[in-house]
């Protein structure tokens, strides 16, 4: 199986990004969308 590697983006650029539904979250240079919510809170 052959992996493409993720191109790692600076943190100013995350911030420079428009808001996403649901939320997006910078871990160690990579773009991560949060999970939504499931069921009652």
């Amino acid at each position: 199986m052959l992996q493409t590697p993720h191109k790692a983006i600076m943190l100013e650029a995350f911030l420079a990004l428009p808001e996403t539904k649901p939320a997006s979250e910078y871990i160690d240079g990579e773009i991560i969308q949060k999970p939504m919510p499931q069921g009652q809170h």
